[in-house]
């Protein structure tokens, strides 16, 4: 089984991981939205996002970097 949109953490580590020269808060939430549809193990409907699931990938991305 993938990730799904409730996965924050697995998916701010894997982005952390492919995309770790971006400042996460200067993302924008169309282009997280997509990167995180563009993961390998996402399996989720892409539907089932909204900006608070958005905030909270970026929220876990923002920890790990810090």
């Amino acid at each position: 089984m993938g990730l799904r949109w409730t996965d924050s953490l697995e998916i701010a580590l894997d982005l952390l991981e492919i995309h770790e020269d971006v400042d996460p808060l200067k993302l924008r939430f169309t282009e997280l939205r997509q990167w995180i549809l563009d993961l390998e193990n996402f399996d989720d409907d892409p539907n089932h996002c909204g900006e608070q699931v958005l905030e909270a990938v970026q929220l876990a991305w923002i920890s790990e970097v810090d």
